[in-house]
């Protein structure tokens, strides 16, 4: 039976080792040096507001997820969005405006100027994708033009990532975009096969690629169940102070003094992290894994009487491009995305701030973050009253950002893992940041280790 060690038990770690459990035998041990499992998937209640610190959910379109969901019986708390998050907001010239859903909308939308509007629909003519590595910028100035780059993709590109879309990989962090323009050399063409696609399939016409979707008592649901499946094979508190390798077989000092022996590690912690941890068994390794920089993160959570708000929680929330006036990156409406992620008569925003435009944000106290979100709260949505509830989350280390490069430096990775037989990396680092590809490369290599 072989062993495999699995460090870090946020969501890639525990789903990577559930995974092993509940198709081989292997032996499967997971240490995570905190005394909580999950990472960033973390939710609280405090003052009838239930709050979490990361992602709010994920779109219920990707098979891994579902699957996961299923094996731990969690089907029956699976919590849909509600309808009226599919409406979206963007903060531009001083009021929020909604973001068109239609082409109709598009057309009658003051978001952007008509030029800009002529601009998107010359985008079947747009020049070729030019040689090496794009941005997600240069990609859309080049398909849709320089204004709707900076006030539709690069605020989507901070709430996705707290990324700047002028500095990110159009090719690592939106993938599938790239393959739609390689395949069908426009979007709109793209656009036009999708249409014909549904329809040949039977669906709706405009039927959504997924719903966003949560748990009845947050995401924190996912990894507390993973670690309740796991049980003893979980040991919290134990950080891993060391590896070493021998031709037979792998060992982990840990901070305990103890050493563990493994056929196999999987390192589920930051590229950082892991960098760490083999900095000095394979030093050009940790070389490339630093290259990977990680944007920080503030997320201030603040609850409202919901009468005492002028504007009217309908939709998803709004998003912040740059040079529009506030500082944050946008807010969820939370409390109108999720039924009861408020007590009646209550209203929860959860505001995003930092990221790789504004990282100094993480390192302001409470009561000047607090401050600077509620002054650009009233500038976006007229909100003069006093929260009942405020609390500050920061990530210091945030999100990982798939820069210039990130595919020549992931393939650098394997490159130097295949000289290491028995280490192996996963996480939000490498190939998708969100809850779905997490778990998705996860149990994929799982699967591997398994073959």
């Amino acid at each position: 039976m072989s062993r495999v060690a699995v460090v870090g038990a946020g969501l890639a770690g525990l789903a990577c080792a559930h995974r092993l459990l509940t198709t081989t035998r292997h032996d499967v041990v997971v240490f995570e040096a905190s005394d909580r499992v999950g990472g960033y998937l973390r939710t609280s209640r405090q003052a009838g507001y239930l709050v979490e610190s990361g992602p709010n959910g994920f779109l219920n379109n990707v098979p891994e997820t579902l699957a996961l969901v299923r094996e731990l019986d969690l089907d029956s708390e699976l919590l849909p969005s509600q309808d009226q998050a599919r409406r979206r907001f963007v903060f531009r010239d001083g009021r929020l405006r909604p973001l068109p859903g239609t082409a109709g909308a598009f057309l009658r939308s003051d978001l952007l100027s008509a030029r800009a509007k002529l601009r998107i629909a010359a985008e079947p003519f747009a020049q070729k994708r030019p040689d090496g590595d794009e941005t997600i910028h240069a990609f859309a100035t080049r398909r849709l033009g320089a204004e709707a780059a900076d006030i539709l993709v690069d605020p989507m590109v901070s709430g996705i990532f707290a990324g700047d879309a002028r500095q990110l990989s159009l090719r690592a962090s939106f993938p599938k975009m790239w393959e739609l323009e390689q395949a069908h050399g426009s979007l709109f063409r793209a656009l036009l096969a999708r249409r014909r696609a549904v329809k040949a399939s039977g669906a709706p016409v405009g039927s959504p690629l997924g719903k966003l979707t949560a748990f009845r008592n947050g995401i924190e649901t996912l990894p507390r169940a993973l670690d309740s499946a796991l049980g003893h094979r979980v040991r919290a508190r134990t950080r891993v102070a060391g590896l070493s390798q021998t031709s037979s077989e792998w060992t982990l000092a840990l901070d305990t003094g103890e050493s563990l022996h493994a056929d196999h590690i999987v390192l589920a912690a930051s590229p950082a992290a892991a960098a760490n941890l083999i900095a000095v068994l394979e030093p050009s390794l940790a070389k490339t894994l630093v290259q990977i920089p990680s944007a920080p993160i503030a997320v201030i959570a603040l609850g409202f009487d919901a009468e005492s708000l002028r504007h009217p929680l309908d939709g998803f929330g709004f998003l912040v491009p740059r040079g529009q006036g506030p500082r944050i990156l946008g807010a969820l409406w939370e409390s109108s995305v999720y039924a009861g992620r408020a007590d009646e008569g209550q209203a929860l925003i959860r505001v995003m701030a930092g990221g790789a435009h504004d990282p100094g944000f993480v390192s302001l106290g409470d009561d000047e973050a607090i401050g600077l979100v509620r002054r650009d709260l009233q500038v976006t949505m007229g909100v003069t009253a006093e929260p009942q509830m405020a609390q500050v989350i920061r990530h210091h280390e945030g999100i990982p950002q798939y820069t210039v490069g990130h595919l020549d430096r992931v393939a650098a990775i394997d490159a130097a893992l295949a000289r290491l037989p028995g280490l192996h990396l996963t996480g939000h680092g490498y190939g998708g940041v969100g809850i779905n590809s997490v778990i998705a490369n996860a149990r994929a290599l799982a699967d591997r280790l398994v073959s």
